[in-house]
């Protein structure tokens, strides 16, 4: 040997022969068998780390693998682009977000291709080429078509630093992941994807993941939540919010005759129809508002509540009135907006009443027996028998639970009903560097979705980041344009789709197509 071996200089010298040779690019005429490897976009922050060098050599080893078995391998290279971070980035340099992510690509890319990954990059882009969010336009539009995507009020939550609606996963501690603000509860006009409709199909296909751990399983099929239950309403004393009646959910109906209380959220029609003529339950409304939506939240923060004037007669007992408090562990979305407390039987119930000194009433024991032991220290949510229950005295919780819905629907205050823990997945965020929705709002027509010839809705390059919000209001050039029903005067949907949106949906495979119109074939 002349000198000792330099793994830089070869490195470079076969990664340059291998470029030349095109040994990774995917010949879409290729008779061979085809095999599509993907990993997941990484986020383009500037510079890779173990991470990325772990999970694009996982990759890598399974692209060369299929490639020796004869294979024609497709294995391209992406850039989760949009975001948060990027738009943060030029209100604190003072420079363009498309700017900044597009200079730190170009730095990953070069650290990428110095590790002489098998990539075929030919095929890459970004998911903020308006080539790439086209196509995702063009899917949304599918989807919108089909019913499946949906405009409404929803409670989210709000970082009024970043000035955009997070996620709850987005929310730690009740602060926002990157400004680190108080998050806040608001009503707001959201996109929403409909996942509840696929809820059955979803459990149902559970079944045939043979090679899944059990456990995982477990979790996925308690995220789905499916519960066989009563929904039904409570007579109020007297009107509130344009109704004389609060609407209710249970899975454990054999435990009505343990209610101590009503509480709704604070953003339910009653709720609000009260604060309009109470300063004092405006407050609480103000304050109920200034925490998170997560379940996380909920759960662990103080419950409080605010008895209003009102009371709930019990469906069973015309003469049993029971208080109703506007409470902050009850949310809009989750339910009705309304529940019954039974203290001894549900924990966070428990919680409440022992603050505000509500009857804790045990209403399932292991047994007859034991009926008169108090609930002490912490709620008991087994099942068991039902006692201190007039007519369900006696029975297991299965069969309570079978008479109170029987009997509920005999008397038609209410009906048995199968609900869902999964909830529609909001879409939509208040921030510029996101996919356009392609919606146009008009004041005759409503929603009128872009025509398809008019994809992609390009984002505007002229936007200024002088002051917090969403640039995207305030640049009338760009949200202004005519009706394409009507041709009146109309305006674009600001708001962008959420960034977990753009990866969960590079099962486009734009990488896979040769450049085209955003016309997706049914």
């Amino acid at each position: 040997m002349t000198g000792r071996f330099d793994p830089a200089v070869a490195d470079l010298r076969w990664q340059q022969r291998w470029d030349e040779a095109r040994c990774f690019a995917a010949d879409t005429a290729s008779d061979k068998p085809r095999s599509y490897v993907l990993e997941m976009f990484p986020y383009p922050s500037g510079r890779i780390h173990m991470g990325h060098v772990r999970n694009y050599t996982m990759g890598d080893v399974l692209a060369r693998y299929r490639r020796m078995q004869g294979r024609e391998v497709l294995h391209p290279m992406g850039w989760d682009a949009f975001g948060m971070p990027a738009e943060n980035a030029a209100m604190e340099r003072g420079v363009h977000p498309g700017g900044w992510t597009r200079s730190n690509i170009d730095t990953m890319r070069a650290q990428l291709k110095r590790l002489g990954f098998a990539l075929d990059w030919s095929r890459e882009f970004a998911t903020c080429d308006p080539e790439y969010y086209g196509q995702e336009q063009a899917l949304f539009l599918d989807l919108y078509e089909a019913g499946l995507v949906y405009r409404k009020e929803s409670e989210v939550n709000w970082d009024p630093v970043d000035c955009t609606v997070l996620a709850n996963e987005q929310v730690i501690d009740g602060k926002g992941w990157r400004s680190g603000a108080c998050v806040e509860r608001r009503r707001l006009a959201q996109w929403f994807l409909k996942i509840t409709d696929f809820a059955e199909e979803l459990l149902e296909g559970l079944s045939g993941l043979d090679q899944w751990p059990d456990k995982v399983k477990l979790m996925q099929e308690n995220w789905i939540g499916k519960s066989r239950g009563l929904k039904f309403a409570f007579r109020l004393s007297q009107p509130a919010g344009g109704t004389d009646r609060v609407e209710v959910f249970t899975t454990r109906p054999d435990t009505i005759f343990g209610a101590s209380f009503i509480a709704v959220a604070a953003t339910h029609p009653i709720a609000e129809a009260i604060a309009s003529q109470d300063p004092e339950a405006a407050e609480f409304i103000a304050e109920c508002r200034r925490g998170g939506t997560s379940a996380a939240d909920i759960e662990t923060a103080e419950k409080k509540g605010f008895r209003t004037r009102l009371e709930a007669v019990h469906p069973f007992d015309n003469d049993w009135r029971l208080p109703v408090y506007i409470a902050n562990f009850v949310l809009m979305e989750y339910g009705t907006g309304a529940i019954y407390g039974v203290p001894a039987h549900d924990q966070r119930d428990f919680e409440f009443a022992t603050k505000y000194g509500l009857p804790i009433r045990r209403v399932v024991a292991r047994s007859a027996q034991d009926a008169d032991q108090p609930v002490v220290g912490e709620a008991e949510s087994d099942y068991g028998v039902a006692v201190n229950s007039r007519v369900l005295d006696g029975m297991s919780s299965e069969q309570a639970i079978a008479e109170v819905i029987r009997r509920a629907e005999t008397a038609g205050w209410g009906e048995g009903t199968t609900a869902y823990r999964l909830r529609d997945w909001g879409v939509s965020r208040q921030r510029y560097w996101g996919t356009p929705i392609p919606i146009i709002h008009c004041a005759g027509c409503g929603p009128v979705p872009v025509p398809r010839d008019q994809l992609p809705v390009v984002l505007p390059e002229d936007v200024s980041f002088d002051q917090p919000g969403n640039p995207l209001d305030r640049h009338l050039e760009w949200k202004q344009m005519p009706c394409p029903k009507c041709g009146n005067a109309a305006a674009r949907e600001t708001d962008t789709l959420d960034t977990f949106v753009d990866s969960s949906w590079y099962f486009i495979r734009f990488a896979s197509q040769p450049r085209r119109p955003c016309v997706r074939p049914r």
